[in-house]
């Protein structure tokens, strides 16, 4: 066997492009359609600040519960299947880890680890444990609002009785007062179960009246006033 040169050895080759994990699939064999990887490829995830690496899942393990492959697991299939919504940075990181992501449960979890940071974890738990009622918002507004960071966060680790809480005393004295009224008493006095069909009450009725909700504003109106001055009507 011919000794390779010094130059070779710091050559470029093919031997270096990195790949993903191999799968053990036995006689079976996996063919991804051009329409599914497009499919894979319409909310690609680069790395960037804006990419939010849950809604990102979501939408691919949405598109891999679309079909079947005979012989072949879904979590082989995703496997497969997940490089293809990746790009950039993100499809570095994916290829530099074969080692680590050798089934799809630890892909799946090793990705989120990575790319949904600590940092976004602790402000969205922040925005739940301090919520607070904005002085425009309906009670409604103002749950949907916080169930928002709810669902960009679902690892947030905050007990459901803190949060409906938080949320009760992040309203504004007036809300309070809806809400206590309509839950016969106090509405701190209801169970988790009970505190939450009553919020899902108030929020499933929308022509509610804005006042219920949140301050009154006073409208101000410009006022009228004219003068008579010769020889014609002058209104200021």
């Amino acid at each position: 066997m011919a000794q390779k040169t010094i130059t070779e050895f710091s050559s470029p080759s093919a031997d270096f492009v990195a790949m993903g994990p191999n799968l053990n699939l036995d006689d079976a064999t996996i063919e991804l359609k051009p329409t599914l990887i497009n499919m894979v490829q319409v909310n690609p995830l680069f790395w960037k600040p804006h990419d939010d690496a849950n809604d990102h899942l979501q939408h691919f393990l949405e598109v891999c519960n679309t079909f079947t492959v005979k012989n072949v697991t879904t979590n082989a299939i995703c496997l497969r299947l997940f490089p293809f919504s990746l790009l950039g940075k993100a499809k570095q990181w994916f290829y530099a880890n074969k080692s680590e992501v050798t089934n799809w449960d630890k892909c799946a979890n090793a990705f989120l680890k990575k790319f949904f940071l600590a940092s976004k974890t602790s402000a969205l738990r922040l925005k739940i444990l301090s919520f607070q009622q904005q002085s425009d918002e309906t009670i409604p507004e103002a749950w949907e609002r916080l169930n928002e960071y709810i669902h960009a966060c679902p690892h947030h680790g905050i007990d459901e009785w803190l949060i409906i809480q938080g949320f009760y005393h992040g309203l504004t004295g007036m809300a309070r007062s809806h809400l206590d009224a309509s839950a016969g008493g106090a509405f701190l006095q209801k169970n988790v179960k009970d505190a939450k069909d009553l919020i899902k009450r108030w929020s499933s009725t929308k022509d509610r009246m804005r006042s219920a909700s949140s301050p009154r504003r006073e409208v101000s109106t410009p006022s009228m006033r004219w003068t008579c001055s010769l020889p014609r009507w002058t209104f200021l």
